[in-house]
C-alpha cells in the first residue's frame, strides 16, 4: 500500500528497542494520523485472528474480508472509523471497558444513531439511567431483546402477537412445524414456516373437500365406508388369491390336487395340536379349489380367515351386494369397483404434519385469516433490522474503543514486548521447567512445520505438548531459552506451563532447536564436552574390561565343570621377550619423558619472567580452549531474532526484532533464593570432599622447593636466600657459576 509523506502538522517520535527504532504511540492523533507513516517503519504488517491473547471477536470485526488475518489497511480503516465517532480520540488509550455515553460524537449522522442505539440497548437491559454502556451489554443478546417483540430477525414470537387468536396460532405452528430461536432466545416462526403451515392446511382442506363434493361416488356407504374399505382390504390379497386358482383348476384339471394342497401336508399338521385360530393353515386357500367355483363366505372356509371373511360379509357385502352366503368373481369385481374410488381418495391424502389439531381446527384458521395476520407481524419485526445493524454498530465501537490501542502497541511496535510492563498478545503464558521460567512462548498448531521456519530465530527453542487431564484439552507451544545453559533440557522432560489465564498444563518436551543460550554456557561448554568425552572413553573401556572378565570367569567355570572329564589343557609355553616391544616401549617412554620435560621447559621459561607471565600464559590457554566457542556464541546470539518465530505463526513481521543477550535475560527467569532468606549450609548426605586444596598446595610447595634447588629462581630472589647461598657446594654442579678469570 502506498503511503503519503508525513503531514508537517504531526511530529513522530521513535524509541530504541530490539536494535531498531519504534514509533511512539500514546496519543490519539498518533493513531489518527498512522496512515501518513511509512509502513516501511511498522513493526508488522499482519498478524492472524486465532492463537493471539487477544479478543477474537474485535479481531473478527476489524478483518472485513474474513480471511483469517489483519493487515495493515484493514487496521488503518478501523481507526479512521473509531477516531470519528468520538470526542476525543485519546480516549483509545485509556483501554476501558465502558464506553461513556457523552464521548460519542453526536455531530454527524452515524454517531447520532449510535447513541440513540446505545440508548436503546441500556433501555432494553432496564438500566436506563446508565451513563456508559459496557462490552459485557452487547455479548448477550437475548438478554437485550428479552423484552422486545420485534428486533429485525424475521421471526416472530407469541408475545409478537396483539390477540389471543394470534397466540394461539403461533403456538399450533410451533407445535405442528417446530421452531427457530429468536434473538430474544424465544422459540419463535419464520415466513417460511407460516407459508408450510397454510401450505398443508390448504392441501388437507381441499382433499377433505372431495368427499363432499363426490360424496356418492367417494362414499357410497356414507361414514361406513371407512369400514367396508378396511374389511375389503384385509382379505384382497387372499380372495384374488382363491378366484386365480379357480381360473387355474377350469384351465387344468391336473392342477386341482396341487392347488387345493397335498394330503401330506395335511398329515404333518395332524400330527401337531392344532390352536383354535387354526394359524398353521393361514396361508393354505380360503375355501377348496374347484373350477368356477363361488368363495363361501361362512361354511367351509379356511378357519384361519373365518372371521375376516364374516367381517367382508357383513361390512361390504350385505350393504352393498345384498345378504349372500357366497361371493362370485363378478361379485368380487364388482365389490372392488364400489369401493375403490374411495380406497384412491384415502392413498392421495396428502402427507402433513398437521393431523394434531384435527380437520376442523384447520378449516377454521384458513377462514380466519390467519395467514395474512403473521405474515404482517414478521414485516413489521423486519422493519426493525435497521435498529438491530445499529445495536451491533454500537458494540463495535464499543470494543474498539477498547481495544484498539493495545493491538497498535503490539502491531505497529512492540512497545508490550519489548518494555516488559505487559505480556505481549502473541505471548501464550509461561512455561516452567529445569530450574527456569520461559515467559516467551508462543502457541503452535503444527510443531514440524513451525519448527521449519523457527530454526532461523537463532534461539535456543523446546516444542512442548501442553494436556490438562482434567478437562482433556490439549495445545502445543514453542518456548524460547534465553539464560542458563541446556545441560538438563531433552526430549521427554516434564515441566508445567500457566497460560494467560492462569490455568496449569502439563507440558512435555517433543522437539529441540539447539542454539546457544548465552555466553556463559559457550565459555564452559568446551571443559564439559571433554569431561563428558573422557566419561565416555572411560565407560567404554569399563564395559569391555567387564565383558572380558565375564568371559574369563565363564571359561573357568566351563574348566572346572569339565575337569573329571577332559585333561587340563597343556600349559601354554613361555612367551620369549620380543625386542621390538622393548624397544617400542622405550621410544614410548622417551616421548613421554620428552613431552613432559617440554612441557616443564615452558613452565620454567614463564615463571622466570614473573606473575604477569603467569597470569598470561593462563589466560592464553583459556582463550585458545574457549575462545573458539565463545566467538560463535556471541555471533549467534547477535543474530537472535523474534521474526521468524511469529512469522511462522501467520504474522507478516516488519523488522529485525532482536533478542540481544540482556534483554534475552528477562525473558527466562533463573532460580534465586528470594532476598534475606536464611540458609542451612549444612547437608547431611553431602559427598566427602578430597583435600584438593591440600595437594595442591603440596604441589605448589614441593615444585617451588625444586625450582629453587636447581637455581631455577635464583634471579628473583634476594642474594642471601639464593640456592647457591645457602647451598654453596652442594648446589647441583650445573648451576655453581664458574669462576670469572681476572681482568687483564
Amino acid at each position: 500500500m502506498a503511503t503519503r509523506p508525513a503531514s508537517p502538522a504531526h511530529t513522530w517520535r521513535f524509541f530504541r528497542a530490539g536494535g531498531f527504532d519504534q514509533v511512539r504511540l500514546d496519543r490519539g492523533a498518533d493513531l489518527l494520523d498512522l496512515e501518513q507513516l511509512d509502513q516501511k517503519l511498522w513493526v508488522a504488517l499482519a498478524c492472524p485472528t486465532a492463537g493471539l491473547e487477544f479478543d477474537d471477536r474485535t479481531l473478527a470485526l476489524i478483518d472485513t474480508d474474513h480471511d483469517g488475518r489483519v493487515r495493515a489497511p484493514e487496521l488503518l480503516a478501523a481507526i479512521k472509523w473509531t477516531g470519528s465517532l468520538l470526542k476525543n480520540p485519546d480516549d483509545l488509550f485509556k483501554g476501558t471497558a465502558s464506553l461513556p455515553l457523552d464521548a460519542i460524537n453526536d455531530a454527524t449522522a452515524e454517531g447520532q444513531a449510535i447513541l440513540e442505539s446505545a440508548r436503546q440497548v441500556l433501555v432494553n437491559l432496564g438500566k436506563p439511567e446508565a451513563n456508559d454502556i459496557r462490552v459485557s451489554d452487547l455479548t448477550d443478546t437475548a438478554k437485550i431483546f428479552a423484552q422486545t417483540a420485534f428486533n429485525g430477525d424475521g421471526l416472530i414470537v407469541a408475545d409478537s402477537a396483539e390477540d389471543e387468536p394470534t397466540r394461539t396460532l403461533i403456538a399450533d405452528i410451533i407445535h405442528c412445524l417446530g421452531s427457530d430461536l429468536d434473538r430474544s432466545g424465544k422459540p419463535g416462526i419464520n415466513q417460511a414456516k407460516v407459508d408450510a403451515f397454510f401450505a398443508d392446511a390448504t392441501a388437507l382442506v381441499a382433499w377433505a373437500d372431495q368427499a363432499q363434493t363426490d360424496a356418492a361416488t367417494l362414499l357410497p356407504l356414507g361414514e361406513a365406508t371407512a369400514a367396508a374399505a378396511d374389511a375389503l382390504a384385509a382379505v384382497k390379497a387372499k380372495v384374488d388369491d382363491y378366484f386365480g386358482r379357480c381360473r387355474l383348476a377350469a384351465y387344468d384339471a391336473r392342477a386341482l390336487a396341487a392347488l387345493n394342497r397335498e394330503e401330506k401336508e395335511y398329515l404333518a399338521l395332524a400330527a401337531r395340536d392344532l390352536t383354535i385360530s387354526a394359524a398353521e393353515v393361514a396361508d393354505f386357500p380360503l375355501a377348496p379349489v374347484a373350477a368356477g367355483k363361488p368363495l363361501p363366505l361362512r361354511a367351509g372356509v379356511n378357519p384361519a380367515w373365518a372371521d375376516r371373511l364374516a367381517t367382508l360379509q357383513a361390512a361390504a357385502v350385505k350393504p352393498l351386494l345384498g345378504e349372500r352366503a357366497e361371493l362370485t368373481e363378478a361379485d368380487w369385481s364388482t365389490l372392488g369397483a364400489k369401493l375403490g374410488p374411495y380406497q384412491a381418495w384415502t392413498t392421495a391424502k396428502p402427507a402433513t404434519q398437521l393431523e394434531p389439531l384435527g380437520l376442523e381446527r384447520v378449516r377454521s384458521l384458513l377462514a380466519e385469516k390467519g395467514q395474512e395476520t403473521l405474515g404482517a407481524l414478521i414485516v413489521r419485526d423486519q422493519a426493525q433490522e435497521a435498529n438491530v445493524k445499529a445495536i451491533t454498530t454500537v458494540e463495535k465501537l464499543v470494543r474498539f474503543h477498547r481495544d484498539l490501542a493495545l493491538l497498535c502497541t503490539n502491531f505497529v511496535n512492540f512497545k508490550d514486548f519489548y518494555s516488559g510492563s505487559a505480556p505481549a498478545i502473541f505471548q501464550a503464558g509461561t512455561l516452567y521447567l529445569d530450574q527456569r521460567s520461559c515467559d516467551l512462548c508462543l502457541r503452535v498448531d503444527d510443531a514440524a512445520k513451525h519448527a521449519a521456519m523457527a530454526a532461523l530465530a537463532g534461539s535456543y527453542l523446546a516444542y512442548c505438548d501442553c494436556v490438562r487431564k482434567g478437562t482433556g484439552e490439549k495445545l502445543q507451544i514453542v518456548a524460547a531459552f534465553t539464560d542458563g545453559d541446556s545441560d538438563n533440557l531433552m526430549v521427554g522432560r516434564n515441566g508445567i506451563f500457566y497460560d494467560r489465564k492462569g490455568r496449569d498444563w502439563d507440558a512435555t518436551i517433543t522437539r529441540i532447536i539447539d542454539n546457544p543460550i548465552s555466553l556463559r554456557q559457550a565459555f564452559w561448554s568446551p571443559y564439559k564436552k571433554f569431561v563428558r568425552l573422557i566419561e565416555e572413553l572411560v565407560a567404554k573401556r569399563a564395559a569391555a574390561a567387564e565383558t572380558a572378565s565375564s568371559a574369563k570367569l565363564e571359561g573357568a567355570a566351563t574348566a572346572v565343570a569339565h575337569a573329571d572329564t577332559a585333561k587340563p589343557p597343556a600349559a601354554a609355553p613361555p612367551k620369549k621377550l620380543d625386542i621390538g616391544s622393548v624397544a617400542a616401549i622405550g621410544i614410548a617412554f622417551g616421548a613421554i619423558g620428552t613431552f613432559f620435560a617440554t612441557l616443564l621447559g615452558y613452565v620454567t621459561g614463564i615463571i622466570r619472567f614473573g606473575p604477569p607471565a603467569i597470569i598470561g600464559a593462563v589466560l592464553a590457554v583459556i582463550a585458545l580452549i574457549s575462545g573458539p566457542s565463545l566467538i560463535l556464541a556471541f555471533l549467534k546470539l547477535r543474530k537472535r531474532n523474534l521474526g521468524p518465530l511469529l512469522d511462522a505463526n501467520g504474522w507478516a513481521v516488519n523488522a529485525r526484532a532482536r533478542i540481544n543477550v540482556p534483554f534475552g535475560k528477562s525473558l527466562t527467569g533463573i532460580a534465586k533464593l528470594p532476598p534475606g532468606s536464611h540458609r542451612d549450609l549444612r547437608d547431611p548426605y553431602r559427598e566427602k570432599r578430597q583435600p584438593w586444596g591440600l595437594y595442591i598446595t603440596l604441589f605448589v610447595l614441593l615444585f617451588a622447593a625444586w625450582s629453587w634447588y636447581q637455581g631455577k629462581i635464583d634471579t628473583y630472589l634476594p642474594s642471601k636466600i639464593t640456592s647457591i647461598s645457602v647451598l654453596g657446594t652442594n648446589a647441583p654442579a650445573s648451576k655453581v657459576e664458574a669462576p670469572k678469570p681476572p681482568a687483564p
